[in-house]
């Protein structure tokens, strides 16, 4: 049976994931919904990048878990691109969700104007503060999604977005599917279309915002499904 490993963005707990687990399970799967460390319920926990890959990978192996797809949407595209070279054959697809890909060496914050994180990281005390309504604005979420969003969210360890990442194989070689969100922006970032050059990768469009889970969970879930039952 493929199983699901689902890893949410900065900020975010495994909960950001409950909307999409249903679809997931009523067709069949195993879905296992994921939070990194120091995030909701595991919030204090000391956490750099290095330790959301461990998360990820140690859960796979706790759990037993075979034929894996890994899903990884916006920040935790970086943790999940590493894992999935560790998991090795239980591996079997990689999803990135509007998602950062890894490059060996380089963090989340690289290749972006990221000044204004970096200052919000070093003013609360190394986190990257929780969500505002205002950062999600525009973005195909109702007034209700939003203020879960925003009660729900907890800051981000702000070592995990400094922290260099390992990538010993390229990403190409891994079949992998890149979900691009059109509302956030409409081209895939120029790495990820590098890596779409790839015939074991493949581009997925929705029409929605950076935060698909909450504002179209039933189409994520249908996507997520192809991704793995498409020739």
């Amino acid at each position: 049976m493929t199983e699901f490993v689902l890893v949410a963005g900065a900020k975010l707990g495994a909960w950001a994931w409950d909307a999409v687990v249903p679809g997931l399970l009523a067709a069949g799967y195993g879905a296992h919904a994921l939070t990194l460390s120091g995030l909701a319920e595991k919030r204090g926990a000391p956490a750099g990048q290095q330790t959301h890959v461990r998360d990820i990978v140690e859960e796979v192996e706790r759990l037993g878990l075979r034929d894996v797809v890994l899903v990884g949407h916006s920040y935790s595209g970086i943790p999940v691109g590493q894992a999935a070279e560790r998991i090795g054959d239980r591996l079997s697809r990689v999803v990135y969700v509007d998602a950062s890909v890894p490059a060996d060496g380089k963090s989340f914050l690289w290749g972006w104007p990221s000044d204004g994180v970096r200052a919000a990281i070093e003013a609360n005390d190394g986190f990257w503060p929780s969500f505002s309504a205002e950062d999600l604005a525009d973005q195909d979420l109702t007034d209700e999604q939003i203020a879960r969003i925003v009660r729900d969210s907890t800051p981000h360890p702000g070592a995990s977005l400094t922290e260099p990442a390992v990538v010993t194989r390229p990403l190409a070689e891994l079949p992998s599917t890149y979900v691009k969100c059109l509302l956030d922006w409409p081209e895939p970032s120029d790495d990820v279309a590098e890596l779409l050059k790839s015939d074991r990768w493949e581009l997925v469009t929705m029409d929605t915002g950076h935060w698909p889970m909450f504002s179209q969970p039933h189409e994520l879930a249908r996507i997520l499904h192809e991704s793995v039952t498409s020739p």
